[in-house]
């Protein structure tokens, strides 16, 4: 079998900066803690924690003083920030610049429209860390919708702002942005879009690997695409592959590999997600390089 690695898939800049900043600290840390997983990879968040890096949660941090804390790339909400002097800890930022300039603009259009009675809504997943760190920017007032039944809790009558958490579909947006605007116009009873702003706030560097993978798909016989379970861009993405290649199959790692799926002739693609490391992904392309061909079917 032939097996190639997609080289445009694997760690969004964001990611790689959190990671790089962490192992960097550890160098001089015997402890950094990290809140939330700094990662959706298991894996690889098993490999920092036997470098020193140990998860916590929001809960935990309310206990901690007089320590280091790494803020991962995903952001966090102005409490986090508070709470961090209150309990004189030092935080390593490693939010992504994306999102920081995301949580500005949210910041700024909330300040904007809650004295015309408007409503921030953000297309993304509620609870995922990104969009906390958003809510948070809007006094938890904004409305967070993934699909088309959470459109009931917005009041089509008052003025909305519609913001993407940055590593959702482009083409989910765009639908959703087009539901918004019917709603819009049914319950104001004209055909003209009133008091609506769509602000497309997607990472291009993740929206662009939908393309991307459509077209590695179409080159491979089989697409092996390699993710951890808990990563919404990992589902999203595997979503893509599955779409345009059938014969698709998600792991978390090589020990998930099925011999069944392959035929000793075909060409087996291996990508993955932004959360996805490259050394998982050779790992996995190496163990199917060396499966025994008498499991391989003809």
């Amino acid at each position: 079998m032939k097996v190639q690695i997609d080289q445009n898939s694997g760690y969004c800049f964001g990611v790689e900066f959190a990671i790089q900043m962490a192992e960097d600290e550890m160098e001089d840390e015997n402890v950094l803690y990290c809140l939330g997983d700094i990662v959706h990879n298991d894996m690889e968040v098993a490999r920092l924690n036997q470098k020193g890096l140990r998860i916590i949660n929001r809960e935990e941090l309310k206990q901690l003083n007089d320590c280091k804390v790494l803020i991962r790339a995903h952001g966090e909400p102005p409490e986090t920030y508070q709470l961090a002097l209150d309990n004189n800890i030092e935080l390593v930022d490693a939010s992504c610049p994306v999102v920081l300039k995301l949580q500005n603009r949210v910041k700024h259009a909330y300040d904007q429209v809650k004295n015309k009675d408007g409503q921030i809504v953000l297309y993304g997943k509620k609870g995922h860390a990104e969009v906390i760190g958003l809510t948070g920017q809007t006094n938890k007032e904004a409305i967070v919708v993934m699909e088309e039944k959470d459109l009931d809790q917005i009041d089509f009558k008052r003025p909305i702002t519609l913001f993407s958490q940055t590593t959702k579909s482009t083409k989910g947006f765009y639908q959703l942005k087009q539901m918004i605007e019917e709603r819009i116009k049914a319950a104001n009873g004209t055909m003209e879009v009133l008091d609506f702003k769509a602000n497309d706030s997607i990472c291009r560097q993740v929206s662009n690997r939908e393309p991307q993978l459509t077209n590695f798909s179409h080159q491979h016989d089989v697409i092996v695409f390699v993710s951890g379970r808990k990563s919404s861009n990992g589902k999203a993405l595997y979503g893509v592959c599955k779409e345009n290649n059938s014969r698709s199959y998600f792991v978390e790692n090589e020990l998930a590999i099925d011999p069944q799926w392959f035929l000793r002739d075909d060409s087996v693609g291996i990508c993955g997600a932004t959360s996805t490391p490259m050394w998982l992904m050779e790992r996995v392309a190496e163990h199917i390089k060396n499966l025994d061909q008498n499991e391989v079917p003809v």
